[in-house]
């Protein structure tokens, strides 16, 4: 089965649609497939339900996305470095689910997993707890968080094989894996890609199992979020 695609737009091809749920890789800028992102915008889908950690920034990352109102709801930890992102929901524009960085991983790896449920300490006792079931284990409390599982997942790596193994690159690996095995259908942007055989089976950190499209984006802009710099 062939998985590599000349450019993001037909990596898309026949599987973006209006309101679907989306999983981004990323944290920040680190790790987006800007590409992707891009080309998702251009497609003109709308009523998008987006998993992320966060939005990306104004007008970059998944920040496009809501400049142009396809994202309809964010599943996500953080929305501080986006002022649309922020201006929207505030005045009730932007449904949003806010979930701790940790059980949103866990949330996609048990999705990936094929484990529907879990019970986590982290929450218990506020806003994130609401509606959820509580239920006391060795006289602690947890509440129980429902997995995720999305339509499409966006990933960004470093390397991958034409069969789909993947290599992410130090903190560019971030909720990568997890975003990528949590996708019914993922398709992967990568900067290298090379041959069958040529990554050691010890350094594939996402198996090509659950790769179904990869698209070569060699150049990416790799925005910096903040700059900060030391007065002379």
């Amino acid at each position: 089965m062939k998985k590599v695609y000349p450019d993001a737009v037909a990596a898309l091809a026949g599987i973006v649609k209006d309101g679907q749920t989306i999983a981004v890789g990323g944290f920040g800028l680190c790790g987006i497939p800007e590409a992707l992102i891009a080309a998702l915008r251009d497609s003109g889908v709308k009523n998008l339900t987006a998993i992320s950690n966060n939005a990306g920034v104004d007008g970059f990352g998944l920040g496009q996305l809501l400049t142009t109102r396809q994202i309809k709801k964010m599943i996500s930890s953080y929305v501080g470095e986006n002022k649309e992102f922020e201006r929207q929901y505030l005045a009730g524009e932007l449904e949003l689910e806010f979930t701790p960085q940790g059980t949103l991983a866990e949330k996609l790896r048990a999705g990936g997993a094929g484990i529907p449920a879990f019970f986590t300490k982290t929450g218990v006792g506020t806003i994130v707890a609401d509606g959820k079931e509580i239920r006391e284990f060795d006289g602690q409390q947890y509440v129980m968080e429902r997995s995720l599982v999305a339509d499409v997942s966006l990933v960004k790596a470093w390397k991958a094989d034409k069969a789909g193994n993947l290599v992410f690159r130090k903190t560019a690996r971030n909720f990568n894996p997890n975003v990528a095995m949590a996708g019914k259908i993922t398709i992967v942007e990568v900067e290298q890609l090379v041959e069958v055989g040529e990554i050691e089976p010890d350094q594939v950190h996402t198996p090509s199992v659950f790769v179904h499209r990869i698209v070569v984006n060699a150049t990416p802009e790799k925005r910096i979020e903040q700059r900060t710099t030391r007065a002379k």
